[in-house]
């Protein structure tokens, strides 16, 4: 009876053991399983070729353009780099909307291309990221990093001005032009808003490293004020103009405007009278802004004296004439010269 009982004892302690050991190689396998899964999940997550993009985007939208710069492991070009940070990057990838990173393709030298289709300013684009392995971190994961490139720049230009605006940022423009560094994906728009000249903006839309983009082409004209100003100038020189040769009592007065008669005109009838104001169009010309000739009518009224017979006569006729002018401008004040030739 004791052997059996001893028997029975060691059967039930040995299946205990099994028990504990199948559960503790289930536990591991579990474990194992687990581990590899989260390898899995880490490796297509923030060790993936894809987080860098993902990081690269966000520094976009956010302005911060040293991140941006940093992640992308780019060159800045030989340009103004007003466009790489704050408020003017901000701006450009303020248009970035629904942002697609799609899964990685291979390529050669253990690289791998992140393709990214987003809209930008209501257009669907793509673009492809180059990404290479640099290395392993924490034993398991790969690490990756955009592939070394350079930054695309864009080209503006503007009519017969020395700045503008780019993304809302005021800009220096030598001699008319000058080219800027941009980050991409992203929208750039120029204009122009000054005082007495402006220009309606432009925009391009960057989506790649390559740029091909065509320049940003500044038509500037002048303004309602300018045009204001220079016709307000106008109009006071040809009512002064008038005046004086009214008081003057002159039928050839320093005015643009005259008239020519064989008869006597009977003295103190003299009357001057701008009856159509010149219309302002100002143009850029050989680097500089021009007034268009200006044409307008002047209104004679006088008492004439025939010569041959002695009859007294009204006289009331209108004149057509044309002049040209000076414009300077500097800062706020604009001087209009008028140019006369007798």
């Amino acid at each position: 009876m004791g052997a059996t009982a001893g028997n029975v004892k060691g059967v039930q302690l040995s299946q205990g053991f099994v028990k504990a050991a199948a559960g503790w190689l289930l536990g591991l396998m579990l474990a194992a399983a687990g581990a590899i899964v989260c390898i899995n999940l880490v490796s297509q997550s923030v060790a993936s070729p894809q987080q860098p993009v993902r990081e690269y985007f966000e520094a976009l939208q956010k302005g911060e353009g040293e991140q941006a710069l940093g992640l992308l492991r780019a060159k800045v070009p030989n340009a103004n780099a007003a466009m790489l940070d704050g408020t003017a990057l901000q701006t450009a990838a303020s248009k970035l909307s629904d942002i697609k990173i799609g899964n990685p393709e291979s390529r050669s030298g253990n690289r791998m291309v992140v393709p990214v289709e987003y809209t930008l300013d209501g257009s669907r684009l793509h673009t492809e990221f180059l990404m290479e392995r640099t290395g392993t971190q924490w034993l398991f994961f790969g690490k990756w990093a955009f592939v070394p490139t350079t930054l695309p720049t864009i080209e503006v230009t503007v009519v017969n001005a020395s700045e503008a605006a780019l993304n809302g940022v005021p800009v220096n423009m030598p001699n008319g032009r000058n080219s800027f560094a941009v980050f991409y994906p992203g929208k750039y728009e120029a204009s122009l808003n000054g005082t007495f000249f402006e220009a309606p903006a432009t925009s391009a839309l960057v989506s790649n490293r390559d740029g091909g983009q065509a320049p940003l082409n500044l038509q500037t004209r002048s303004t309602k004020a300018m045009n204001d100003a220079v016709g307000g100038k106008v109009r006071e020189f040809l009512d002064n103009c008038a005046a004086e040769a009214t008081k003057q009592q002159r039928l050839q007065p320093d005015c643009p405007f005259y008239h020519a008669s064989n008869a006597r005109v009977v003295d103190g009838t003299i009357k001057w009278e701008i009856t159509e104001y010149p219309k302002i169009a100002i143009e850029p010309f050989g680097g500089k802004w021009v007034v268009a000739p200006l044409n307008g009518k002047a209104k004679l009224t006088a008492r004439e004296i025939n010569l041959f017979t002695g009859a007294v006569n009204d006289l009331n006729v209108e004149h057509d004439f044309s002049f040209t002018t000076q414009l300077d401008t500097d800062g706020n004040s604009v001087t209009v010269t008028p140019l006369l030739a007798f």
